[in-house]
């Protein structure tokens, strides 16, 4: 009876390629590739020769039984496109079916974006939330950051070139000026990381040509604000913006990032002085 082992491979520099991580792939009887195109360079790259099968998203509940049987003769070892197995990549109803089956499933250690981004962030790294890429459309988005948007926890996303920008503003609309680590081709030719807050985020990322692979880490909503505004004071400025005619959503998310106030404390303080 085999072992499931889920194998890191490098993010970017191949020279992070541990030897554990080179020992159980040439030992396995086979490789659970995420894309077996991908894998072969890295396997061409240290001269390993192990049988290869495709496990990613469209097919990973009906390649199950195959791997599972291929377990009953030897070690498995499962590996992504890059980084830790089952960490935005398909992998946790294989562990599941595994350990469901009776096989002993164990990790080789090594590269993760997410951990390598928040570790250099500058950001507190105690206790941290991570939810993976942001949802495409910026109204789901919106709604997505709203739900963690109180929490103290520094926060970990990842997004796509091509998104960035709007996300940033998403961002910066829901949560406020906090700051923010933006972390881009880590390990490779042209690691980025830029640090700041989100509305110098924002202005950085409009104006210039972004491409590659992006993690974004920022900070958790502070869990005591010495200089939050009275209610007075927060219910006048809101009588302020009203007579300027800016819509409620708007007056909540200024007002949210200038009082210390929750955004939706301000929005039903907004619609409670209308």
């Amino acid at each position: 009876m085999g072992t499931l082992y889920l194998v890191a491979t490098p993010i970017g520099n191949l020279e992070d390629m541990s030897p554990r991580a080179l020992h159980v792939l040439r030992a396995a009887k086979l490789i659970a590739a995420e894309d077996t195109r991908h894998t072969q360079k890295l396997l061409t790259r240290f001269d390993i020769h192990t049988r290869r099968t495709s496990y990613y998203e469209h097919n990973k509940l009906h390649k199950l039984d195959d791997i599972l049987a291929a377990l009953a003769e030897g070690d498995v070892a499962l590996v992504s496109d890059a980084g830790t197995p089952g960490i935005n990549d398909p992998g946790y109803e294989l562990v599941c079916a595994a350990l469901a089956s009776g096989f002993d499933v164990r990790p080789v250690p090594g590269p993760s974006a997410p951990i390598a981004a928040l570790s250099v962030s500058g950001l507190p790294t105690d206790t941290f939330l991570y939810r993976g890429y942001l949802p495409h459309k910026s109204g789901d988005r919106r709604k997505f950051v709203e739900q963690i948007a109180g929490l103290p926890y520094t926060l970990i996303f990842l997004e796509s070139p091509h998104r960035l920008a709007a996300a940033l503003e998403d961002l910066l609309f829901i949560l406020g000026d906090r700051p923010i680590c933006v972390a881009r081709e880590m390990t490779k030719m042209h690691e980025e990381f830029w640090r700041g807050r989100l509305s110098g985020a924002v202005e950085h990322f409009k104006s210039s040509e972004v491409r590659g692979e992006f993690t974004l880490v920022v900070g958790g909503q502070l869990s005591v604000i010495s200089d939050q505004w009275t209610e007075e004071r927060l219910l006048d400025a809101i009588k302020v913006e009203l007579k300027q005619g800016k819509p409620a959503k708007e007056i909540s998310a200024t007002l949210a990032r200038s009082s210390g106030w929750n955004r939706k404390d301000v929005y039903a303080r907004v619609n409670q002085v209308k």
